[in-house]
Formats: structure tokens, C-alpha cells, sequence
């Protein structure tokens, strides 16, 4: 999909992992900072393991946003049998995701699958004189984790890949901020559960022309966790996710870096960077 050149502010969030109070949250921003439907874009995992997989896929299909399919969204299309993260089977990780599958499996309708089966796994537009692209996970694949540790080489060729000036991700749940040889590597967060900071808050990123540069805004947004986690136990979903919206930590790290296990629980704080333009070679 390609949206062509936005003209405002474009707000960029990931992951509402069936959060639908979160997503109600992040919608509300939008209209509260006048972001129109049409420069909103959301990088995938709408359904994941929170308590209410239908009514936030319809909320979010609804809403008029751009979606990016994300892993989450392959699965439910194709009618698979597990996420799609990939995660080793007999881990932590891998039982925690068979549990909450599950019951998004059972609790989704044919025209939602239909819907994620059919969404682009790539988003392209212009901001001021700028090229990017949101994809999911990486641009190589859909879910390839990319993480603040990651290394500069592997996300330059990443970059390549994408041919665009920029890349805007989501899927690891962790957002930061890269600059290579003067393309943007941007993780938006997501909304569906926090950063693993010990704080409930969750994430998300307004770009927006300035100067000769872009804007790059990550932004905290506090919810009503409390009735996501109420809902989650009610409905018999796992009590470390449940938990976890409340303490803002993640119930198991076996999928992080060495480098991101060691930074749980640190508060993360918003934060504001110019992306400069591109100095002209005389």
C-alpha cells in the first residue's frame, strides 16, 4: 500500500494485541492532537492476548487507519495454529502463546481473519521530501525481532532492503530510535502492553515535517489497564500478561537480548529527535 505524500503530522503505533481499552486510548489521542484516520497508521498485531480479539479488530477496522499484517495477522488469515512468532517450541514463551491463540482463535469471526488475510505487509508514504515505509517486524520478514541492541550493520541492511529513506516497526515491543548514514530506523512501540519499565504506560510516535528535517516524537500514553487485566482474568487468559499491564513488566524475557533483560524495569521517558535532511554533496 501506498498512501503517497501525507500532508501533517502522521501518528504511528503498534501491537493493539487485543487491548481494546488501549486501543480506544490511542484512537482518542489521535483525534484529541487532530491526526485524521487517514495519517494513522498501525504496524499489526492487533490481536494477540488481551481479552477482547473481536471488538478490537472491529474498532480497528473501523476507525479508517492503515494496518501493516503483521505476524498475528498471517496466523488468524490463514488459519493457523499458532502466532507466527516463531518462538521454541516447550519454551515459556511458546506455552504462554498457545494459551492466548487459542482463545482469539475461538473468539474472532471469518470476515476479521478475512480482513487481516487481505491487509498489506508494507506501508509506504512521503513526509516532506522523505520516503518510509512501515512494515511489521523487519522488512526481510514479518517476524524478525529488531531490538535498541541490535547492531548497526544488521539494520543498515535492513534499510537497504526497504530502498526508502526511512523504516517505521513495531512486533518486538520496545521502541527506540536509530540513525544510519543518515536513514531512520524507528520502533513506534506498541499499545497493548507496556515496555517491560515498570510503569503501565504504553507507546507511540507522531512524525511530522520541521524545518529540513522530520520530527520524531515518541510519546508515553496512559489507559484504563485495570479493566484490560479485569477482563483478561474473567475471561481465563494468562495471568502473567494480565498481570504485566499493571507492573509494566514482560511475564517472561526468553526471547530478549542479554542487553534488554538487563534493562527491565527502567522507566523508559519520551523523547524528541530531529532527523535531518540529507547534506548536499556540491
Amino acid at each position: 500500500m501506498d498512501l503517497g505524500r501525507m500532508d501533517g503530522p502522521v501518528l504511528i503505533f503498534g501491537g493493539p494485541h487485543s487491548n481494546l481499552e488501549a486501543t480506544e486510548a490511542i484512537l482518542a489521542e489521535a483525534k484529541r492532537i487532530g491526526i485524521p484516520p487517514a495519517r494513522v497508521i498501525c504496524t499489526g498485531d492487533v490481536v494477540a492476548f488481551c481479552g477482547d480479539p473481536q471488538a478490537t479488530a472491529d474498532l480497528v477496522r473501523e476507525s479508517g487507519i492503515a494496518v501493516v499484517r503483521g505476524n498475528c495477522e498471517e496466523s488468524f488469515g490463514a488459519g493457523g495454529e499458532d502466532c507466527g512468532c516463531g518462538f521454541e517450541e516447550g519454551s515459556q514463551c511458546n506455552l504462554l502463546s498457545v494459551q492466548w491463540f487459542s482463545y482469539a482463535s475461538a473468539h474472532l469471526n471469518d470476515e476479521a481473519c478475512a480482513w487481516m488475510r487481505d491487509l498489506p505487509p508494507r506501508i509506504d508514504f512521503q513526509l516532506g521530501e522523505r520516503t518510509l515505509c512501515a512494515v511489521h517486524g523487519a522488512v526481510s520478514s514479518v517476524n524478525e525481532f529488531i531490538f535498541p541492541s541490535t547492531s548497526d550493520g544488521e539494520i543498515a541492511k535492513e534499510l537497504d532492503l526497504a530502498g526508502t529513506d526511512g523504516v517505521i516497526c513495531g512486533h518486538s515491543g520496545l521502541p527506540f530510535t536509530r540513525v544510519i548514514d543518515g536513514r531512520l530506523w524507528h520502533n513506534a512501540g506498541v499499545v497493548g502492553e507496556p515496555a517491560n519499565d515498570a510503569t503501565p504506560r504504553v507507546w507511540y510516535s507522531v512524525l511530522w515535517p520541521e524545518g529540513d528535517g522530520i520530527k520524531v516524537d515518541l510519546r508515553a500514553l496512559d489507559y484504563d489497564h485495570a479493566t484490560a487485566a479485569a477482563k483478561m482474568r474473567e475471561r481465563g487468559l494468562p495471568e502473567g500478561y494480565a498481570d504485566g499491564l499493571a507492573t509494566g513488566l514482560y511475564p517472561t524475557m526468553e526471547y530478549l537480548p542479554e542487553a534488554e533483560c538487563a534493562r527491565q524495569g527502567i522507566p523508559l521517558e519520551p523523547e524528541s529527535l530531529l532527523w535531518p535532511a540529507p547534506v548536499a554533496v556540491s
